[in-house]
C-alpha cells in the first residue's frame, strides 16, 4: 500500500529531512524569517504568503508559531502542492493553496484579494533569471501591506570571501555526500524517485515532468551575492532592505514596504 495513502504526513516529514540534509541550518534561516514577521506584526496573527512554498514547510511553521495566522502557499509543482494540500487541510480556511507560475507576471491575479503582512520564500528563486527576479521583487512589494516584510533565504555567497566560499561549499558537499552514503538521509534525486514510485504521487510526477522538462537537468542555478538582492529590493520599491541571517554561503535578505 502507498505510504502516502497510509499517512500523508510521512511525505512532509520526508521532504523536511531531505531538505535538512542539504541545509543543516535550515531551521535557523526559517526562524530568522519568522522573527521578522513577528517584529512587523507585533507577534499577532499575520497574513502570510509562502512564495514558491512547495510542501508548505514555511506555512506549517507559521501556523505553529502564530495560532491565528492565515497562510497562502503558492507553487507550481504538482507533487509538492499535493503534499502541501494534505499537510494543511486540517487548518481549514486558514490555509489556501494556489497553483501559479512565478515566471508569469500574472501570478498575482490568482491570490486572495487582501494584502499580506509578510511574503517568505526559501531556496527557490535561484531557478529564475536575474531580470525576472528583479521584476518579481517589485511585484511582491505590491501584494504587501504598507510596513509588510518580504524575506528570501537562498544561496547568497559573501562576495568579500570568494576563496573561503568555495571551500565552505566543498566542505558542505563532502558532509552531505557522507550522509547520503551512510543512508542517514535521502538525496534529492532519490527523494524524487521515491515520490514517482508512490501510487498517489506518480501521476503528479508525470505532470511535473511536463511542467519542468529540462529545469533540473539543464538549467543553471543563479546565485548572486546578498548585495545584489538588497540592491534589487531597493530598486523594486522597498523602502529598506538588508541581510537578516547569514550561514556560510547562504543568507536571508529582507525588504520592508
Amino acid at each position: 500500500m502507498s505510504a502516502y495513502l497510509n499517512n500523508p504526513a510521512v511525505w512532509q516529514e520526508s521532504w523536511d529531512r531531505q531538505q535538512e540534509a542539504f541545509m543543516p541550518d535550515r531551521e535557523h534561516r526559517l526562524e530568522a524569517m519568522l522573527d521578522a514577521v513577528a517584529a512587523v506584526t507585533g507577534g499577532g496573527a499575520p497574513r502570510l504568503l509562502d512564495l514558491a512554498g512547495g510542501t508548505g514547510s514555511i506555512s506549517l511553521r507559521t501556523l505553529a508559531r502564530f495560532p491565528g495566522a492565515q497562510v497562502t502557499v503558492l507553487d507550481q509543482d504538482p507533487v509538492l502542492l499535493t503534499i502541501a494540500e494534505s499537510s494543511l487541510h486540517t487548518f481549514g480556511d486558514r490555509a489556501t493553496i494556489v497553483d501559479a507560475d512565478l515566471s508569469d507576471p500574472g501570478w498575482r491575479a490568482k491570490l486572495p484579494a487582501e494584502g499580506f503582512d509578510a511574503v517568505l520564500t526559501a531556496t527557490a528563486l535561484h531557478w529564475l533569471p536575474a531580470a525576472r527576479v528583479s521584476a518579481l521583487y517589485a511585484e511582491i512589494r505590491e501584494v504587501l501591506r504598507p510596513g509588510g516584510v518580504f524575506a528570501n533565504a537562498d544561496h547568497m555567497p559573501e562576495e568579500g570571501l570568494p576563496e573561503l566560499s568555495v571551500k565552505l561549499r566543498d566542505h558542505a558537499r563532502v558532509q552531505r555526500e557522507a550522509r547520503y552514503a551512510s543512508g542517514a538521509s535521502t538525496s534529492w534525486p532519490d527523494w524524487w524517485a521515491r515520490a514517482a514510485a508512490d501510487p498517489v504521487l506518480a501521476p503528479k510526477a508525470v505532470e511535473r515532468e511536463r511542467i519542468y522538462p529540462k529545469r533540473e537537468h539543464d538549467a543553471e542555478e543563479w546565485t548572486p551575492p546578498a548585495s545584489w538582492h538588497v540592491s534589487a529590493l531597493l530598486t523594486g520599491g522597498f523602502r529598506e532592505a538588508g541581510v537578516i541571517w547569514r550561514g556560510g554561503t547562504d543568507a536571508a535578505v529582507a525588504g520592508v514596504r
